[in-house]
Formats: structure tokens, sequence, C-alpha cells
């Protein structure tokens, strides 16, 4: 076997990958850079719209929180890079941040080119060699142990690689699950991959008449028996063919595994910022003197009214008090909680990010090596840990990637 020409190989230049490359040549060890794009970050640059929601102000436990079951896994590396200590990081590389809504931390551009022009700059400061349109096809491993990779054109040798190839999420920017393939094939369980962040399609063809409406504050149920304690709240959008808004990106990471189970995945839905009945009926009694459309704009888009008061066949142009009572009762229940029912979605094209990845049980969360594979690190969207909208999964690709760059053994 052929000596070792680097210290550290980093696959991918995301977000995890560029740290985890810049902290590792900090420390004097010589690193090579592998991106199959020609050029770095391109899954980094469409974050956020483009905007790069970098991370947020929540606390440490809070944060951990918000990833459910599997977020003490991150302890460690939140406990060592922070949302302060990104902005720090940053600040040092000359990217100022700014906090315009109190809780999402934003370049003060609202570019994500500025992250990435900042984060190759600092690359080349601190002498990582990069090597664009360079594909890793496979690992080199011997007796448990990494020893290099093999590229399109020829090998290179180090005794640490990291992967930090993502998921399989806007798969047109290049994300294509090799590094579940890397994982799997040197013996690493990849638990169960689902698109997530991501629109859903219904089977209510009603939505695509409100599709110029957005909804504040929507409450979403499912309303299957064994997930009826799950619930998302958010800005809702219909579309042409279904809903999507952050709420609905949100929770598509719940909806997409039981789709696959069930074929169809029923909602309830709450647009009216959590009104129940009792408050609904009160709400028609106050503005008794009013027709069905004009009470009820008061809490809703007409489009949505309209569309909801053909489902119960209620006249929206009539005075709420002048409907049957069977049809007031339905219009009602409809309206505080509106069934839709999810059949599809568009897939992981078009997914900001996997749930699932590399099982946590098999990485060590001090150090975010392997414990199967000396030598092999995993930072970022390819281990099984996903979170919500607001900068969570751009905070834990740089917290992961600052810890796995340190090659703590």
């Amino acid at each position: 076997m052929k000596n070792s020409e680097y210290d550290l190989i980093v696959i991918g230049s995301g977000a995890a990958g560029m740290i985890s490359a810049i902290i590792a040549a900090r420390e004097g060890k010589k690193v090579l850079l592998c991106e199959q794009k020609d050029k770095l970050g391109p899954k980094l640059k469409a974050t956020g719209g483009g905007k790069c929601n970098l991370t947020n102000t929540l606390s440490n436990e809070d944060f951990m929180n918000s990833f459910g079951k599997n977020g003490k896994f991150m302890s460690e590396a939140i406990l060592a890079f922070n949302h302060n200590d990104l902005i720090s990081f940053l600040k040092e590389i000359r990217v100022d941040t700014h906090i315009p809504d109190g809780f999402r931390v934003f370049p003060v551009t609202h570019n994500s080119l500025t992250i990435i022009e900042a984060l190759q700059k600092e690359l080349q400061r601190v002498n990582v060699e990069i090597k664009k349109a360079t594909k890793v096809n496979d690992l080199i491993c011997e007796n448990e142990t990494i020893k290099g990779v093999i590229a399109k054109d020829k090998n290179f040798y180090a005794p640490n690689i990291i992967v930090a190839t993502g998921g399989l999420g806007f798969s047109s920017l290049g994300a294509n699950g090799d590094g579940f393939e890397f994982a799997k094939s040197l013996g690493h369980k990849i638990t169960e991959l689902y698109p997530a962040m991501l629109p859903l399609i219904t089977k209510e063809k009603w939505v695509a008449n409100c599709k110029a409406d957005t909804i504040a504050k929507a409450e979403i149920r499912i309303n299957l028996k064994k997930a009826k304690k799950l619930k998302a709240c958010g800005d809702l959008i219909f579309t042409p063919k279904g809903i999507r808004g952050p709420v609905v990106l949100d929770f598509s990471r719940e909806i997409t595994p039981l789709l696959e189970k069930y074929e169809e995945v029923p909602l309830f839905v709450n647009m009216i910022k959590g009104k129940n009945e009792e408050e609904l009926f009160q709400h028609f009694k106050k503005f008794s003197t009013l027709n069905i459309e004009e009470t009820l704009s008061k809490l809703l888009p007409v489009s949505v009214i309209k569309e909801i008061c053909t489902l119960v066949g209620a006249d929206f142009k009539k005075k709420f008090k002048d409907l049957e009572g069977s049809t007031r009762e339905k219009l009602v229940k409809t309206i505080v909680w509106t069934p839709l029912t999810v059949i599809d979605h568009v897939g992981f094209e078009k997914a900001m990010i996997t749930r699932g990845g590399v099982s946590l049980k098999e990485i060590n969360p001090k150090t975010m090596q392997s414990k199967i594979i000396e030598g092999l690190y995993f930072c970022g969207e390819v281990m099984d840990l996903d979170g919500p909208c607001g900068g969570y999964n751009l905070q834990w690709s740089f917290a992961s990637g600052n810890l796995a760059g340190k090659l703590l053994k």
C-alpha cells in the first residue's frame, strides 16, 4: 500500500465538508477536499432559497430537542460549536451576520454565495487542496482501517476520511447517496431513507383554486390512529396540486414514511389560528348581520371560504343563521378541521433534506468517527439526523463538521 499523501481526505463540499477541512487544516493537517461538481457548495447555494438561513438562537437544549429522539446524539458537537460559535467563526472569515426576526440568523447580504466564497477563501488560506469535478467512487479500507479513496482518474491516500456527501435531497445539485453506499459497503447500517422538507400532493383538487393564498399559523394533524399525537403549526400555502409552506416542509418528514406504508395519509388542518367549534359559533353570532363570506373573511381568504362552503353544500351568500342546522354544524366542523388527503410528494428531486441515514448507534458522538472502521468519520446530512426549517440542519452540518475536523480518536 502506498504511503499516505494526506492526513485527511474530505468527500463533499457542503457546509459540513468545508468546515471540517478548514478545522483540520488549521490544526496543521494536510487536507484534500474532493467535490464531484465543478463548483463548491452546490446545495449550500440553494439553502433557504439562496438567502442562507444559517442557524437560530435557540438554547442548546431546545435546539437538540427540535430533532426528536435522536437529538441527544448531537450534544458534544453542539456544546463545542453552537450558534454563537458559528457566528464567531463566520466573523473570523469576514462574514457579518444578523438576526432580523430575533430568531433566524442570516448573512447580512441574505445571499448564500457570501458564505460559499468566504469558506472557499479560508480553505485556500489554510492550504486545503481542492479538487473539483472529482467524483469519489469508493473507499480503500484494509483490516477495518481507512487507507484512502478511489476517484475517477486516480487513487488518493490518507489515514482519515470524512464523508460529508449529504443525503438524497436536491439530486439535481449532485446528491446521489454515495455516502450511504460507502458506509454500507464497510458494514454500517443505513436506516430507511425518505424525502423530507418538500411539498405534498393532495387528493383534493379544490386546493388549486386557492393557490394564491397563504394561511398564517395553520395547524396540521394526521388522522391516523398511530399518528394522532403528531402535529405542526406554521404558514400553509396552497399549490396547483397540493400544499407547501413552512408547516408542510417541517411536517413532511412525518408524512412521507406513512405515505409509503398507507398510500394515503388523511390530515386535518385548522386554518383559523386554533379556534375551536364553540369559538367559531361565537364568531358567527358576533357578526350575525353579515353573510357567511363576509363573516369568515375576517378569518380566511375568500377563495378558501368558497371551497369549504362548496364542500358542505352551504351558500356563502346566506347568513349563517339562515342555513339548516345540519349544514351549520357541518360547516363549523369543516372549517375548524378541514380534511385533506396526501397521496404523493414531489420526491427527492425537490426534497431539501433526507430523513434517515447512517445509523447513529455506529458513530461516536464525541468524535464523529465510525465505531466500525478506524479513521472513517461522518458529518452533516449523511447521518440519521434531520431537523425542521429555520437553520437547524445547517447548524448541525457546521457543528458536526467542526467536530469531525478535529480528527479526535
